[in-house]
């Protein structure tokens, strides 16, 4: 699994990006500015350093606590990895998770069979023992992050082969991951960020019983197909709910029918009195990847180079499958 560093956007417009993620151990937030266009990427536990006095002066009614705290439940412990890099949200004291249609699709697909297709008909549980087990499906929490640079970099020298150099970083990154796994009993794994310049450590608590409770058939879940999915205001009922289960102590446990459903630090409340045009909007999740930090030559090299090759490889395969099509 990839972390790629959390992302605040400050708009001069709203955008609206509920629930769309891809991978990763990543925070992603969208947030909207009536003045002026500004925007950069940023990890949660660095909000209250960096970012939140300029989040609060454009409309942010939260402090940074709030989003980020490995003390008291906080945002971060309601918004969670849904299965291999989906974002997910925690929506009840009961363990509901709201997340993607598609996020859910192969899960559902794997459930479903001839006779009972839940991707064309959707399903909806009518209670908590109708709710429909998901094997090899998890949910993960972010407990903690910290800043491990200068353990992974212990030993590296400016003269190093890159091949030593890299052998010795791999070195360190295991020990310290065995090193906090041991001592805190939570899954540890450690990221590069900004080049390989700086690591991070994301120490995550992983549930493995997860239950479908609810899944919109086809022709509400995927409706517009790719068009809609990338067009605003959209007209799709992109969205699944599941639910956590954990043991009587609500900790992870494999499926059993005596778990229960889990109980969060925290959970989102849903506002059904709408929105302004100039209200302030963040949005917290997992996105795969970013190019937010290249260097100016980095940047050329994707628009000179990299882009170019893959336009022309694109138009070979389309040109070629063309063809086959006229000849069908």
């Amino acid at each position: 699994m990839v972390f790629q560093p959390l992302c605040i956007i400050f708009e001069d417009y709203v955008i609206y990006c509920l629930l769309k993620s891809k991978l990763l151990f990543l925070f992603l937030f969208l947030c909207t500015s009536r003045i002026i266009a500004k925007e950069g990427m940023w990890l949660p536990f660095l909000l209250e350093r960096l970012n939140e006095k300029e989040m609060q002066s454009m409309g942010m009614k939260i402090k940074a606590k709030d989003i980020y705290d490995i003390n008291s439940g906080s945002l971060k412990d309601a918004v969670v990895i849904f299965g291999g890099g989906c974002t997910g949200e925690v929506i009840s004291e009961q363990g509901l998770v709201l997340t993607n249609h598609h996020c859910g699709y192969g899960t559902v697909q794997g459930l479903s069979s001839v006779g009972q297709n839940y991707l064309s008909n959707g399903f909806f549980a009518p209670n908590q023992q109708g709710e429909l087990p998901c094997p090899g499906l998890s949910v993960t929490f972010i407990i903690r992050i910290e800043d491990v640079t200068l353990g992974v970099k212990a030993g590296i020298t400016e003269d190093m082969a890159d091949s030593v150099r890299t052998k010795k970083i791999n070195e360190n990154i295991l020990a310290i991951e065995k090193q906090y796994k041991s001592s805190t009993g939570y899954d540890a794994s450690i990221k590069s960020f900004y080049a390989d310049n700086t690591y991070y450590l994301f120490l995550t608590e992983k549930f493995t019983d997860i239950r479908l409770v609810a899944f919109p058939p086809n022709g509400i879940g995927k409706f517009g197909g790719d068009t809609d999915n990338w067009a605003w205001p959209r007209h799709t009922g992109d969205f699944g709910v599941f639910r956590i289960y954990a043991s009587q102590d609500n900790k992870p446990a494999a499926y059993s029918a005596s778990n229960r459903p889990f109980k969060p630090r925290r959970s989102l409340k849903i506002n059904i009195s709408g929105f302004k045009e100039i209200d302030f909007t963040m949005v917290y999740g997992f996105p795969g990847r970013t190019q937010e930090y290249l260097t100016a030559s980095g940047v050329q090299e994707v628009m000179e180079v990299l882009d170019p090759i893959r336009i022309k490889l694109r138009h070979k395969r389309l040109d070629i499958i063309g063809s086959a099509m006229s000849n069908d």
